[in-house]
């Protein structure tokens, strides 16, 4: 129904639109410079079948274009191959094993400071073995303040891994 009254709303008064518009002055060129004008006007006075040349249609050109057929047609949206092929398993991130977070090489260290690879390290340690490398030993050892130690070893934490043996896992059974 939406369709049918889309169309009569398009078809309406379509001949005297269209006519109205056939008719209408056409925009007229932009002006041109004065320089431009001056030039043309020469080229005209001493070459006047150019103008003839500009207004003739040359039928053999006419011809050409009127064997010219277009066939297109709308090219296959990439999210529409994306959904038709099958679903992908999202890629895991893994670092090459030769570079560790030593993505930079960073020599130079200053005091107060330090690395990834080290902040993982002493994190590490100290999740390990929390009775040896406790706050003070490691803002010792690493030449940091112990109140920024005390900060990264609270709201810092190394991810654990667990792997459930298969026995205990508790499965659903399918009906």
């Amino acid at each position: 129904m939406g369709a049918a009254v889309a169309r009569a709303v398009r078809n309406f008064n379509l001949e005297n639109r269209a006519e109205r518009e056939i008719s209408r002055m056409k925009p007229s060129p932009a002006p041109r410079h004065p320089s431009t004008k001056n030039l043309l006007r020469e080229q005209m006075s001493s070459h006047p079948e150019i103008k003839g040349e500009i207004d003739r249609k040359d039928d053999k050109l006419l011809s050409l274009l009127k064997d010219v057929y277009v066939d297109s047609q709308d090219p296959v949206s990439s999210l529409q191959v994306k959904d038709a092929g099958t679903h992908q398993k999202p890629k895991e991130f893994r670092l090459p094993k030769d570079h560790q977070f030593d993505m930079m090489n960073v020599k130079n260290i200053p005091k107060g400071k330090i690395s990834v690879v080290e902040a993982l390290t002493l994190l590490n340690k100290h999740k390990l073995y929390p009775d040896t490398w406790t706050a003070k030993k490691i803002a010792e050892e690493y030449h940091l303040e112990q109140q920024d130690v005390n900060s990264l070893l609270k709201y810092f934490v190394t991810f654990e891994v667990k792997i459930f043996p298969p026995g205990d896992k508790k499965a659903i059974q399918s009906k």
